[in-house]
């Protein structure tokens, strides 16, 4: 079979060859169909993405490009070694992101209809359920489209739209988990002053500062991913774009980037969680302070439903993320993106579920809309 026809660019022995680590040919070699390959270019350029090899992506456009310029597009595979069982892992998905659409929907529309849950307690409550519509929405159509749909490419811009998005909304989330653990703090330990310390200024200024931190802390991502050198690596094993993900298709040292990936975790999401376990410390020694046994079982059923939330979305993104920075090579690719499916939907469909079942006044009044949508019907 005549070399120039399989889409690899210097044909299938030479190819392996400089893969191989071997010298290129000082000529230069021409190929019709990929375009044309300098002979001054070095084994890491010049050898292609397993990735692009396997599903025959040509890597070539022009000499003058190679390294200079940013990919057009990107290839996310979806889930990789599962190619065969995508339709049936996307109807799962499916189910989950319309009742995260439902129930997040429901939720925001009882606590914005009723003034009786305007209070601080459920106002943030509204505003997790905000962020889990945009979290969950910003991925999975996409997702659903490359496992339905084959509809695997997408822009570089919208590549980096998309992991801007998904960072900066996770960074918000956890925000308002912090917000939460502080509004129960105060109505446990000081609730007196309740309505005093949480009135809906500072609730909105709370609002304002998680949103401006949020995007003060992803917005470096995009400048240091267009920073890099790709070589025309645009194949991502991945169903939705993310900082690491991308970054790792470089071909030039990436430590920046995973210097200060850490540090976003670390500073952002590490301190957030380290700052709700400290409140959580002192609700608990202000529960068990409390005189009658009746007294601290209402107040640990206040906090049980968001414990359960914070460790909903905690759980698995931090295992998400060390997998993804030490276990790069030990966890297998499919394990990895399976996680990191799962920790942008399973809190947005637990969520309002959670506080569904456990709140006495949201269940109240979603049947009381329940009851007055079946009497207008």
């Amino acid at each position: 079979m005549d070399a120039s026809c399989t889409g690899i660019t210097l044909g299938q022995k030479e190819g392996e060859e400089v893969c191989s680590g071997s010298s290129l040919p000082d000529s230069t070699t021409t190929d019709k169909y990929q375009g044309v390959i300098p002979g001054n270019l070095n084994a890491r350029q010049a050898c292609r993405h397993p990735l692009d090899r396997a599903l025959h992506v040509p890597r070539w456009t022009s000499a003058s490009n190679v390294s200079d310029s940013l990919p057009v597009t990107f290839f996310l595979t979806g889930i990789p070694g599962l190619e065969f069982a995508h339709p049936w892992i996307a109807i799962p998905f499916c189910v989950m992101y319309l009742v995260a659409l439902l129930g997040n929907a429901a939720l925001i529309l009882v606590i914005g209809t009723e003034s009786a849950l305007h209070a601080p307690m459920y106002l943030f409550l509204c505003l997790l359920s905000l962020t889990d519509l945009a979290l969950s929405s910003t991925t999975v159509p996409k997702m659903l489209a490359i496992l339905w749909l084959h509809a695997n490419e997408i822009s570089f811009g919208g590549c980096l739209a998309q992991m801007f998005c998904v960072h900066a909304i996770y960074a918000l989330e956890s925000s308002v988990l912090l917000a939460m653990s502080f509004d129960r703090y105060v109505a446990i330990c000081n609730p007196l002053r309740y309505t005093t310390i949480l009135n809906h200024t500072v609730i909105g200024q709370i609002v304002f500062a998680g949103i401006v931190r949020s995007v003060v802390i992803v917005s470096p991502f995009i400048f240091l991913l267009k920073r890099l050198p790709y070589c025309g690596h645009h194949v991502m094993a991945h169903t939705y774009c993310e900082h690491m993900g991308v970054a790792r298709l470089a071909c030039a040292n990436i430590t920046v980037n995973i210097v200060y990936g850490l540090t976003v975790a670390l500073l952002a999401m590490g301190l957030d969680s380290v700052l709700i376990a400290v409140s959580y410390g002192f609700i608990l020694r202000a529960v068990f302070r409390l005189p009658s046994r009746d007294a601290q079982r209402k107040a640990l059923s206040t906090c049980g439903s968001h414990f359960g939330v914070i460790l909903v979305f905690y759980i698995p993104a931090f295992f998400s993320f060390l997998t993804h920075r030490f276990g790069h090579n030990r966890v297998p690719k499919h394990v990895h993106i399976f996680l990191a499916n799962l920790y942008v939907l399973v809190p947005p469909v637990l969520n309002p579920i959670i506080y569904g079942a456990r709140t006495k006044e949201i269940q109240s009044r979603f049947v009381r809309l329940l009851r007055l949508g079946m009497d207008l019907v």
